[in-house]
């Protein structure tokens, strides 16, 4: 799944090419998008602003539209030149926006709704978000602390940063990194985790994710991620792997320096 700061690039790369000036071509190639006539609904419009809030897209156009998109684990959002290589077949392109010489792409969903500016206000997923740790402004550690202790203490402390009513954009690759760097066990409980490693584990990330976020994810540190069976960076012990929390994510650590 796309972490925060792959939205927060993702917009990034979308607003030069779709802020300035009404839209010039609408396609909607999926056969998934394709009944719900959007490219009759956003032709000609004009996009006020685009906004990341955590793993969500959104895309405010005039005339009280806007889209809302998730792209869970299969979904991903392109910039790509007319005439070019298209980066995934056309076929799965559920959403083609277009003005100049490029064209943005959503492919493969799996969420994406067009939805009035009142019904994204609304919406109670999005109303739930705790503070967005690509967003500085937003980052309180004390506030994060609080939503922290107010989660399942029995809670793999890995799983807890997951928990998007705690922290929003952290996802699976951010939170073995930050307990590799602070030597925190991402399996013990919540409850066993002290105050100052989930203060510090907020501070580590959320410069460099930030970072990540403005200049791109090829620049995110990983240490241990991906990396069950080789040596840790830090202490030499084989890195494990093996699935946590409510969606068996994989989590990755050193048995040696994190405990």
């Amino acid at each position: 799944m796309p972490e925060g700061d792959s939205i927060h690039h993702a917009a990034v790369r979308l607003r030069p090419v779709l802020l300035g000036g009404p839209l010039e071509r609408v396609r909607t190639p999926s056969e998934r998008t394709r009944p719900k006539r959007w490219d009759r609904r956003l032709a000609g419009r004009t996009v006020e602003r685009i906004e990341a809030r955590g793993k969500n897209l959104l895309i405010f156009f005039d005339g009280d539209l806007a889209l809302h998109s998730h792209l869970r684990m299969t979904g991903s959002w392109a910039v790509r030149t007319v005439g070019d290589t298209w980066p995934r077949a056309p076929r799965r392109a559920w959403l083609v926006m277009g003005r100049g010489e490029r064209d943005v792409i959503e492919f493969d969903g799996p969420f994406l709704e067009l939805r009035t500016h009142a019904q994204v206000a609304s919406d109670p997923r999005l109303r739930a978000l705790g503070p967005d740790i690509c967003v500085p402004d937003e980052v309180d550690p004390a506030r994060i602390l609080q939503r922290f202790r107010q989660d399942d203490p029995t809670r793999p402390v890995g799983d807890a940063l997951l928990n998007q009513r705690s922290v929003a954009g952290i996802g699976n690759v951010w939170k073995c990194e930050a307990c590799w760097a602070q030597r925190v066990d991402p399996t013990k409980p919540l409850a066993e985790t002290s105050d100052e490693d989930l203060v510090a584990m907020v501070e580590w990330t959320a410069p460099r994710i930030q970072r990540t976020a403005r200049l791109g994810t090829h620049l995110r540190p990983k240490q241990v991620y991906g990396k069950a069976g080789r040596p840790c960076p830090r202490c030499g012990t084989k890195v494990r792997q093996r699935g946590t929390g409510d969606d068996n994510r994989p989590t990755y650590w050193c048995p040696g320096c994190q405990a």
